[in-house]
């Protein structure tokens, strides 16, 4: 798996009937800028680097942060920038979050770091009540949209029930505020460069699996990916598989082994949760009309479950498969997912919580 991690963000050959398959392509022009091979935890460091360089009104806080964090992504930046704008915070998630809204409602960029996604439930009140409503109960006088909340999240092997959750679903509950993971290093620096720079308040939540695992040619320069865009990763024509962050290389996996079987899959990175791209899926699911959704969280109240809802009120009676397949799991394992695509194939199966 290790060095399936390090294919992110490449070209990976997704073969498919009598078709050409872009892969993992890029969605950055790498002849415009110089790159350098680094990995994700690096990839953010770049783009927090820039963003306290091109901003003066950037500010970097959060438990440990000022010697570069657990993960090492701040690594630097007290040294360069400051302590008056990288610091440690008291171990206070709700004190972090408090913190940063006043800083962002001052017209400053507010990145705050909770060091771990599982903490980040102290300060649901601040991010759900304040954040998120900042800007519409003031009827647009006053807004916190410089404020950036960065959580690593996800499985990594080991860890147990507070170092390991994936609680993204919570917060695409919330208007108001958006909810961003990326997949690889390339994504991950330019989708953090645009929510700290976007208008509006934004969980950023970073696969700590791939830290160090995922490795990938990222341009040095600054640059910034869109929001509320997914990507179609691998074109197909049998059936549509859609995930986000870690669990993308899963599913890659997955649709190069059902290749074999002459099985074609389409796979869509959403990047963006909350707004999320719905006519990207549609049309993917119109032209295959068979689903699989497959994300690492709870079944129970999962994201994937909203996409599910929402693909099936827009395409249950379109598509070549009549009715339409939409089977929706809770899959860590690449062969599990290997083997709903062949079940899909097959037959028309629904898969509820």
């Amino acid at each position: 798996m290790g060095s399936n991690f390090r294919r992110i963000g490449k070209l990976a050959a997704i073969s498919s009937k009598n078709q050409s398959c872009r892969g993992f392509s890029s969605t950055v022009n790498k002849n415009d800028t110089s790159t350098k091979s680094v990995n994700l935890f690096s990839a953010i460091n770049q783009a927090l680097h820039i963003a306290l360089d091109s901003d003066p009104r950037s500010y970097v806080f959060g438990e440990d942060v000022g010697f570069g964090g657990v993960f090492r992504c701040t690594t630097g930046l007290a040294d360069r920038f400051g302590k008056q704008r990288v610091f440690n915070t008291p171990l206070c998630e709700q004190g972090i979050v408090g913190f940063a809204i006043g800083l962002a409602a001052m017209d400053n960029r507010a990145i705050a770091e909770i060091q771990f996604a599982d903490y980040i439930f102290p300060a649901f009140d601040q991010i759900v009540n304040e954040a998120a409503k900042f800007r519409y109960r003031s009827g647009n006088q006053f807004n916190c949209g410089g404020l950036t909340i960065r959580a690593p999240y996800g499985a990594v092997g080991h860890g147990g029930h507070y170092h390991s959750q994936s609680p993204e679903s919570f917060f695409c509950h919330v208007p108001g505020i958006k909810v961003v993971i990326p997949r690889s290093p390339q994504q991950a620096k330019g989708l953090l460069l645009s929510s700290i720079r976007d208008p509006n308040p934004v969980v950023f939540f970073e696969p700590k699996l791939l830290y160090r695992m995922a490795v990938e040619e990222v341009p040095e320069d600054d640059y910034m990916l869109p929001l509320s865009e997914a990507e179609v990763l691998g074109e197909g024509t049998d059936i549509t598989l859609v995930g986000w962050g870690a669990q993308l290389s899963i599913m890659e996996q997955a649709c190069v082994e059902a290749a074999k079987e002459g099985i074609s899959c389409e796979l869509i990175d959403l990047k963006t949760l909350i707004p999320w791209d719905k006519e990207t899926v549609e049309a993917s699911v119109k032209k295959t009309g068979r689903l699989l959704i497959s994300h690492e969280a709870p079944v129970t109240g999962g994201f994937g479950a909203e996409i599910s809802a929402s693909i099936v009120e827009r395409c249950f009676t379109r598509g070549p498969a009549l009715p339409n397949l939409i089977p929706v799991a809770w899959i860590y394992s690449r062969v599990k997912i290997e083997d709903w695509v062949r079940q899909s194939r097959l037959s028309s199966l629904w898969l509820g919580s």
